[in-house]
């Protein structure tokens, strides 16, 4: 009887799970059909358009999000928030993002659409899909102003602020941000040959220094060019060091960075000056998703010899990192003073603190599943609360295709666990009084050959007797430092001496 019973509630709640993907299979296609009709009627969807399919399903648009309606034998409506994603192929069809889009899509009132990249540079905004969250970022050929327009016309729920992605791509605002923040940066200053003041484009270059209106610079120093898009960075080292420049540049093959003799500064274009900063040869990356999480890993630095570390599988190395509690407070700074949710930054760690010398805004860690998990549960239960609200929000995301492999079941996935491995030690030690010295003194080979050590090649004095032999020199060696009698090196060990006095006394 009883396992007649398991089986019937088995068999009921695959029915249930069965009928669920049927009506999300449905519900894709009345989607697709509810955009086409609000197209032609030249409305908005998100409040006007409705479709009934023959079966007396319904797909209604209200207040920003999807509801499908339909008889599957619950009689719940499903609530789809749709997210956006809008950037050029290249970065939306990366394996990270395409990492943390798959994680996303495991909550179940969360569906994503990605705008193809064709449409994104061809297609007038008012045909762009429709969205209620938008996760749109610059890069190379991203049209940003045709994304801000959008934004203006849809009023989608923004995940990284549009507006200040330009700011991004200026290293001059960047600094200038940070500076306001109250973020530690590099002491810098600006040349910039654009302006029509004369006071902002001075230089003046000596052998070993340049003074950038007004502020001195002495080699080594840091040129960087004020378009962020611009990652052709110099580093410029004194005479005494053999002078020359290190020509830092975006990842060619194994190549980063490569020497050059020349020692003078570039004369066209503006430029940002800045001390050299002497980390340990590493660079610090972090990664933030929300002002409240901040993953970090380190990589060595370009500036050393300009080859690319790489494992077995052509990545290049990193390490991980754990920041202090003054970096992560930073971290948070950058988040909200670049309104940037998911953003990366560089961080050099010289001389007992930490600067930050970029901001590259919309970043993601890779080959990383520990960071994809934390963000797409970051990101997913961030977009329900500002937009499904009274929705039941998952405290952790479901399952992941690394994680644990789980017992198939009729119904569903279910855990099991096969075993508890343990490994205790226990902490209940006596600390071990050991002392080392080096001996010299006649009379300390005298006691190693009467007991046999040049014959073993050590020994061992453990007995009573044998302690009180090394007592008595040391106590006589002692008394020859108070007598003004002993050799220098015997009084170099007077405090070791002392110490092996009173422990033997004991």
């Amino acid at each position: 009887m009883i396992e007649k019973n398991n089986r019937l509630l088995l068999e009921r709640r695959a029915s249930r799970v069965s009928s669920r993907r049927r009506k999300r299979k449905r519900y894709r296609v009345l989607r697709l059909v509810a955009l086409g009709v609000a197209r032609l009627a030249k409305c908005h969807p998100l409040k006007q358009a409705v479709t009934v399919d023959s079966c007396g399903s319904s797909l209604l648009q209200n207040e920003g999000m999807e509801v499908l309606e339909g008889d599957d034998g619950d009689g719940a409506p499903v609530k789809q928030v749709v997210v956006g994603v809008c950037a050029m192929e290249k970065k939306s069809g990366s394996k990270p993002m395409k990492e943390i889009l798959t994680r996303l899509e495991e909550f179940e009132f969360i569906r994503i659409v990605i705008f193809p990249e064709e449409v994104i540079l061809k297609e007038p905004v008012d045909k762009w899909p429709l969205c209620d969250c938008l996760i749109s970022f610059h890069s190379k050929g991203f049209p940003l102003e045709k994304a801000q327009a959008y934004t203006d016309l849809r009023k989608p729920y923004i995940i990284n602020d549009l507006e200040k992605q330009y700011d991004l791509q200026d290293r001059r605002v960047v600094y200038n941000t940070l500076q306001r923040e109250g973020i530690e940066l590099p002491r810098f200053a600006i040349l910039d040959r654009d302006s029509k003041d004369p006071s902002k484009r001075e230089l003046i270059e000596g052998e070993d220094h340049v003074e950038v209106n007004g502020v001195i610079f002495n080699k080594p120093f840091v040129e960087k060019p004020v378009s962020a898009e611009d990652h052709n960075i110099y580093i410029y080292y004194p005479t005494s060091a053999g002078g020359g420049s290190q020509r830092l540049f975006r990842k060619i093959g194994s190549r980063s960075s490569v020497y050059s003799p020349e020692s003078r500064v570039r004369k066209t274009g503006s430029y940002i000056y800045e001390d050299f900063m002497p980390t340990d040869g590493t660079d610090v990356k972090v990664y933030t998703v929300g002002p409240d999480y901040a993953h970090a890993e380190a990589r060595k630095s370009p500036a050393l010899d300009g080859k690319v570390e790489r494992d077995s599988e052509g990545k290049e190395v990193r390490y991980p990192v754990i920041l202090s509690n003054a970096e992560k407070l930073i971290a948070r700074k950058v988040c909200l003073a670049f309104k940037q949710t998911v953003c990366g930054f560089d961080l050099l760690r010289a001389n007992g603190k930490s600067y930050v010398c970029d901001v590259n805004g919309f970043s993601f860690v890779k080959n990383s599943s520990k960071y994809y998990d934390d963000s797409a549960k970051i990101l997913g239960n961030m977009i329900l609360r500002e937009l499904a609200p009274t929705l039941h929000l998952p405290w952790s995301i479901p399952f992941q295709l690394d994680d644990p492999p789980f017992v198939p079941t009729t119904f569903g996935k279910m855990m099991e666990l096969r075993c508890v491995v343990a490994v205790i030690r226990h902490g209940d030690r006596t600390p071990k009084q050991k002392m080392k010295m080096e001996v010299r003194h006649p009379k300390f080979f005298a006691l190693f050959a009467k007991y046999d050590g040049y014959k073993d090649g050590h020994v061992k004095l453990k007995k009573p007797k044998q302690l009180q032999e090394v007592l008595d020199i040391a106590r006589s060696l002692l008394g020859e430092i108070e007598q003004k009698r002993a050799d220098p090196e015997t009084e170099e060990k007077k405090g070791k001496l002392e110490q092996l006095k009173s422990v033997l006394e004991m």
